[in-house]
């Protein structure tokens, strides 16, 4: 940690919220330095201060980054009321203070990118950002031109909720097809429930992309820290669809 950082920055560190979600409780008072209360966002504190949030103190951490093969069966969650296994059972417990920039279904499989970067995982996830995520997905039947279409233009999935995807045929054959979706939504089960809409269920799932960073070398339930030079692309990634989303 160097000498000063900024109190949100420090909050958002420790993955408890990002940085716009650190303001908002140092905002409504819930944040107090060397045990008094404070209310600027941008005040500045150091190690030797003592930071606590709803009561609780906490330390910085340092940044990390990884991406994680998430196999079939697991829940991207640290603890389930109804005792399922969760993807946190396959990872050491050094990085089990990190969380998942969005979600895999328990059936999915594939990329997830974890950090402790509050701020990170805001912007892989807001939906005005329109982070491209991309899957390979198997489903039952023969997908038709106009299949592809309906997908482009928009599924309704339940009332008033229209869910898009960009979706090519990779392979296919008369009992399957084998798609390349790209979604820039982030809607619960998105891509079983548009394709359950047009009869066409999925059969596999698996994210193969989030933003820039590609699922490879790597074996299911297996997990490696990306590079200081794939975080930094990343973040170049990011601003550059920041900047167009605006």
């Amino acid at each position: 940690m160097s000498s000063q950082i900024r109190l949100n920055k420090f909050i958002a560190s420790t993955g408890i919220a990002s940085r716009r979600g650190a303001d908002e409780l140092i905002e409504t008072g819930k944040v107090k330095v060397n045990g008094k209360p404070v209310e600027e966002p941008g005040m500045s504190v150091s190690e030797k201060d003592v930071v606590e949030v709803e009561g609780k103190k906490i330390r910085v951490r340092a940044e990390k980054y990884l991406i994680f093969y998430k196999p079939a069966g697991y829940i991207t969650t640290k603890s389930d009321p109804q005792c399922r296994k969760t993807i946190y059972d396959l990872l050491p417990p050094e990085v089990h203070h990190l969380k998942s920039a969005g979600r895999l279904d328990k059936d999915s499989t594939g990329l997830l990118i974890m950090t402790n970067d509050g701020d990170l995982i805001q912007k892989l996830t807001h939906p005005k950002v329109h982070v491209p995520k991309v899957y390979r997905v198997i489903v039952e039947g023969k997908i038709t031109n106009q299949n592809l279409f309906d997908l482009q233009k928009g599924i309704e999935i339940e009332k008033g909720k229209i869910a898009y995807a960009d979706a090519t045929v990779i392979d296919c054959d008369k009992s399957r097809t084998t798609l390349q979706m790209t979604l820039y939504q982030g809607y619960n089960r998105q891509i079983r429930r548009m394709m359950d809409k047009i009869n066409h269920p999925v059969i596999a799932l698996k994210r193969t992309a989030h933003a820039n960073i590609v699922l490879q070398g790597l074996d299911k339930g297996q997990f490696r820290y990306l590079t200081r030079n794939e975080v930094q692309d990343l973040f170049n990634f990011l601003k550059k669809i920041e900047k167009r989303s605006k």
